[in-house]
């Protein structure tokens, strides 16, 4: 069992696509916190139920430093004597088949695949790697300031136990969430290929929508997903396919319904990359192909929202312009059909009056996450600027509950949602997801194309 096994070693490996971009975070990271170590580990894998573990994703800062997806490694910035920190990635080597690990181990290759070996991570991520065994050792004997990524492993956060802050990680996992709030060239540009196999994607659902017979809502999931695997590495959410009345569920995903003729479907779903990074589009479709008068009276005021968002979106505009312009809007319309009982248009969205129906703020960041940037700062992200390289949905929506008595019962049970992926430009905005149509009319004539 131990002899007779080819040499398989790799040798001359050009680094990946993203290194020189993860070599200069690096080095923004470390200038931001001079003489401490920092610790960011990958993560471990998660239990589904007993024995097995969901498919392993890991920490996104941890991705945005390194490019790597290992399983159980930490990526270390360990300060150095001019200012700086010296950057290793622990990570699992090969398992050997001399002492069994290859058959008998958890970790074995017989059982996961085999994994890049430490020399071959070195030249792909360009970083210096070293066995992640041997990190509790260095753990335990460093000194001084230490910074930690806490909550992805439990093994880590147990060696470092008493040697950091709540205050001084909170600062840190703050910091790693702003430093993604610009996206670089990299980034931007998987973006945008995420954003272009989330438009395969909703083509394939509209090909399996039947005319004539209800659509299961988990026919159109895996529909989806399927694509999502073919393009990249796997959905970037739970998609929300939410068919009739679940449409006015926000986040409807147990998607156990039927999608039938004369119905709107509630399609969000993206598509993330093999690189991590993940769309968030939402179209509302006919299921047949064609609105009723009503459904497209909803749709349209909805569209006329988001065009005001996206109109919006332009570096030096405040972060909560597009939300405000798009609430506007859905206001005007509202008040238009009488829905705010005698209060003015503006008494009425002073109050607020318009969250009834419009449930959801009007966006978010995207990027390694599908709510990008979570954890920056109110100042630097909700109440900021707009920049340049910035990646945000503009996502407005109406929604009437089935049981809603406030409204006309022909709005009722019809919930509409519009969602595209728009990049802040030097001069505007591009929407990277423009290759889905979002007029009314222009919905019709693509699925009529489609289905042929």
């Amino acid at each position: 069992m131990k002899g007779g096994w080819a040499d398989t070693e790799r040798h001359g490996l050009e680094p990946i696509a993203q290194a020189t971009y993860t070599a200069r975070r690096r080095a923004e990271l470390s200038a931001r916190f001079p003489g401490e170590l920092l610790v960011i580990p990958a993560g471990t894998a998660k239990v589904r139920a007993n024995d097995t573990t969901y498919p392993f994703r890991p920490s996104s800062d941890y991705v945005y430093l390194t490019g790597d997806q290992s399983q159980d490694a930490v990526l270390i910035l360990r300060p150095d004597e001019h200012g700086g920190h010296q950057a290793t990635a622990y990570l699992l080597p090969r398992s050997g088949r001399e002492n069994g690990e290859f058959w008998l181990d958890y970790h074995g290759e017989l059982w996961d695949g085999r994994r890049n070996s430490l020399a071959e991570n070195r030249q792909l991520l360009g970083l210096p790697c070293d066995d992640v065994r041997t990190l509790a050792d260095l753990l335990g004997a460093a000194g001084g300031p230490v910074r930690l990524l806490r909550g992805y492993d439990a093994g880590v956060d147990a060696a470092l136990d008493g040697r950091t802050t709540a205050e001084g990680d909170e600062a840190f996992r703050e910091t790693l969430s702003e430093m993604r709030i610009v996206k670089d060239a990299f980034e931007i540009a998987d973006l945008r290929f995420a954003c272009e196999a989330t438009a395969l994607g909703f083509e394939d659902v509209v090909r399996t929508l039947g005319s004539d017979a209800p659509t299961p809502e988990r026919r159109i999931e895996g529909t989806f997903w399927t694509r999502a695997r073919m393009e990249g590495n796997d959905v970037g959410y739970a998609s929300i396919c939410a068919a009739g009345s679940h449409a006015t569920t926000l986040h409807w995903i147990r998607n156990d319904g039927m999608a039938r003729p004369g119905d709107l479907l509630l399609l969000d779903a993206g598509v993330e990359t093999r690189n991590l990074y993940t769309a968030d589009v939402t179209r509302t479709l006919p299921v047949d192909g064609r609105f009723t008068p009503i459904q497209r009276k909803v749709y349209e005021a909805v569209y006329a929202a988001q065009e005001a968002g996206i109109a919006a979106v332009k570096p030096g505009a405040a972060y909560r312009d597009f939300h405000d312009a798009a609430q506007r809007i859905l206001a005007e319309h509202l008040a238009a059909w009488g829905l705010f009982e005698g209060r003015t248009l503006d008494e009425a969205h002073a109050l607020g009056l318009q969250r009834r129906w419009t449930l959801a703020g009007t966006g978010h960041m995207i990027g390694l996450d599908v709510h990008d940037c979570a954890k920056a700062r109110t100042e630097l992200y909700v109440d900021g600027t707009l920049e340049p390289g910035m990646v945000l949905t503009v996502e407005p929506g109406l929604y009437f509950q089935p049981d809603d008595l406030t409204v006309p019962e022909e709005y009722r049970g019809i919930g509409v949602r519009i969602e595209d992926d728009i990049l802040v430009t030097e001069d505007g905005n591009e929407n990277l997801s423009a290759g889905l149509p979002r007029a009314a009319d222009e919905v019709e004539t693509w699925m009529a194309r489609l289905r042929g």
